[in-house]
């Protein structure tokens, strides 16, 4: 075994995973793993900037990482950066920032390489399951973007497209300065309209509707499972291969949709960092299971943090 940390920082959250994993076995053990809402990508589709004070949540949760990291005595550490430093004119603060504080310098990495890293974390594990048939399509909607990824026991096609939660809000559904609450239909419209623009791209790319079975990732997933199983508070055993049909994404969407800010915040699963993007996010996956004729979605809580953790190791 050897035990590893891993960072995922994204245009939403950040978050570490530290482990001990055996690749000859393809056993992966949880030690510690945890997220905090940074917001990064804040203003960066508008501006072309990280801004200050995004820059500083972020730092001060890569403090609160290297601590565990040192506790847990991790032998190697990968930090990895994805859609929001990406697309930033001032990354160099980021990466310098991030380098004093863990010793090592992110890697910003290319949209195909967070999809592989998306793939592999989603589905090491599934190989044994006889319900469950493949080829795969791994959905990633993030914060900023979202990866599509086709594949069996490897990567046939990936596409990484411009929408995720946090930019689809930014871009339709904030208005002089704050989220609209609740959306526009005329707001709602436009973002299914650059939301399919972005699955046209995707397609041209990666076979979409070839997959048999939809694997989704990331926050705005996992939190449509936590109110579908109407979750007390927010469980990842309970979410992790949760299966969620199409009409209750549907209706789930729909009432996201239309809820004020402060019905979202009453959902007990919900992280108060998602109550103003989770509809957006909704409404991406919403969309690509309409594209694929897909029946339901299989939600996995490993992820491209997983995928990081095993290219280390």
């Amino acid at each position: 075994m050897t035990r590893v940390a891993a960072i995922d920082c994204g245009t939403n959250s950040i978050r570490l995973l530290v482990a001990d994993c055996d690749p000859d076995t393809g056993e992966l053990v949880e030690l510690d793993r945890r997220m905090t809402i940074v917001r990064l990508g804040q203003g960066v589709d508008r501006t072309g900037r990280l801004a200050p004070e995004a820059l500083e949540r972020t730092f001060a949760a890569c403090r609160e990482y290297a601590e565990v990291i040192k506790e847990y005595g991790a032998e190697r550490l990968r930090f990895v950066a994805t859609s929001a430093s990406r697309d930033a004119e001032n990354r160099d603060d980021f990466v310098r920032g991030v380098l004093d504080i863990l010793g090592v310098e992110p890697e910003v990495i290319s949209g195909d390489q967070e999809a592989e890293f998306s793939f592999t974390g989603a589905t090491k594990e599934l190989g044994g399951r006889t319900d469950l048939t493949t080829p795969y399509l791994v959905v990633d909607i993030g914060g900023g973007s979202t990866e599509f990824v086709v594949g069996d026991g490897r990567v046939r096609a990936a596409r990484s497209v411009d929408v995720g939660c946090v930019r689809m809000t930014e871009r339709h559904l904030v208005h002089e300065g704050a989220v609209t609450d609740p959306p526009t239909e005329e707001q709602i419209a436009a973002m299914r309209a650059d939301i399919e623009a972005a699955l046209d791209l995707a397609e041209e790319t990666v076979p979409l509707r070839e997959a048999h079975t939809l694997v989704g990732l990331a926050g705005s997933v996992t939190t449509v499972s936590a109110i579908a199983q109407e979750l007390p508070e927010y469980d990842s055993q309970a979410i992790h291969h949760s299966r969620i049909s199409h009409d209750k994404v549907r209706e789930i969407t729909e009432w996201l949709l239309h809820s004020t800010h402060a019905e979202r915040a009453a959902v007990p699963s919900m992280h108060p960092g998602r109550v103003d993007v989770i509809a957006a996010g909704a409404l991406v996956l919403l969309s690509i299971m309409e594209r694929i004729g897909a029946e339901e979605v299989v939600v996995s809580e490993h992820d491209i943090l997983d995928g990081i953790a095993w290219s280390v190791a």
